[in-house]
């Protein structure tokens, strides 16, 4: 595997220690060790592909995506994150509970992905894959109620296919890009609807 893929191995030696004590971003980040851009976005993406209860993880992970991407772009060599960024920390008890329950999944990911069909992660369609990863990053650390879950997987499909040249992977990170955009737009339908209504109500309670 090209990144010496491990990502099962990396979150254990991450994620080690007492679960009382806290995980800073910083830590993490250098705890990677020089991995890929697609590694390290992986990695801080996939404690939100399953629900965890921890408050604003979304935003605390994406945030930091977003800043890698843009490092990416600009062809910078070793990711790093703002100084406010990255004192921001996760309690490592809590990050301990989401990796028991995740994984067999983690393994089964680790063992399903390989380099095939690569013509869906090289030119046009790389690049057309660049940009729905970089719109599933944006949404996850946007604030969006209920709107997690599906663009953490199609960031974590995307990135397995970009580590491991993994066209299925692409393809299955399409297929969730096309469920979140048709979620958000209903949840933006929802929201825009509840806030008229509330309008409409305080309306009629002061001139009615």
């Amino acid at each position: 595997m090209k990144d010496n893929f491990g990502l099962l191995d990396t979150l254990d030696r991450l994620f080690a220690g007492d679960g009382r004590s806290l995980l800073s971003l910083d830590e993490f980040l250098s705890g990677l060790q020089g991995r890929s851009y697609a590694f390290a976005i992986a990695a801080l993406n996939l404690p939100n592909c399953i629900p965890t209860g921890i408050p604003w993880l979304s935003t605390i992970t994406g945030l930091p995506m977003v800043f890698l991407l843009v490092q990416f772009f600009a062809g910078r060599p070793v990711p790093s994150l703002p100084a406010f960024i990255g004192r921001r920390s996760l309690q490592r008890g809590k990050l301990q509970l989401f990796l028991d329950r995740s994984r067999r999944t983690i393994r089964w990911l680790e063992d399903a992905v390989h380099a095939r069909h690569e013509w869906w992660v090289n030119g046009v369609p790389r690049r057309s894959l660049l940009i729905a990863w970089t719109a599933n990053i944006v949404i996850l650390a946007l604030p969006i109620p209920f709107d997690n879950l599906l663009p953490a997987w199609a960031i974590l499909f995307f990135c397995l296919a970009l580590v491991e040249d993994d066209g299925i992977m692409a393809m299955l990170g399409w297929l969730l890009t096309l469920l979140t955009a048709i979620w958000t737009v209903f949840l933006l339908m929802i929201g825009h609807a509840a806030i008229m209504a509330a309008i409409a109500t305080v309306k009629h309670a002061l001139f009615d």
